[in-house]
């Protein structure tokens, strides 16, 4: 058994959002509208995303610190530290994000999503729809 993970973008995120000091912690406290463009390999994958369909964008968070292993919450040094598999902070061994977003826009390769709070250059390394109830997907 190999520990070896392989990873591969599938597209990246265009976004108002530079600096990690600007991004919300959660897609839900005024994360901005941001593009996904993505890569011409999975242009088969997209078929069926469209306008209104809620997707969980799972992301590399390529700017995180993976030594971290705990943090205070929403870092608020009034509260005690925490590890970070109990926190959704960026930075941990792993730096996965996962955002919840509703898509707005499809042109070709190009998705328009709301709430995303990831940075600019983001990459995007899957995509799954939000279930709810009985699903035919």
């Amino acid at each position: 058994m190999s520990d070896e993970l392989v990873l591969r973008p599938i597209g990246w995120v265009e976004s108002e959002l530079r600096e990690r000091a600007d991004a919300p912690r959660q897609g839900d406290e005024g994360a901005p509208e941001a593009w996904v463009v993505f890569d011409d390999s999975v242009r088969d994958a997209l078929a069926d995303v469209k306008p209104g369909d809620e997707v969980i964008l799972i992301s590399w968070f390529d700017r995180a610190d993976r030594e971290v292993q705990k943090v205070h919450p929403r870092g608020d040094v009034a509260r005690p530290a925490t590890g970070v598999f109990s926190t959704r902070s960026p930075d941990r061994p792993n730096p996965l994000g996962l955002h919840r977003v509703r898509v707005l826009a499809v042109d070709g390769l190009r998705v328009r999503v709301s709430d995303l709070e990831a940075l600019d250059g983001t990459p995007i390394v899957d995509v799954k729809p939000v279930l709810g109830g009985v699903s035919e997907r």
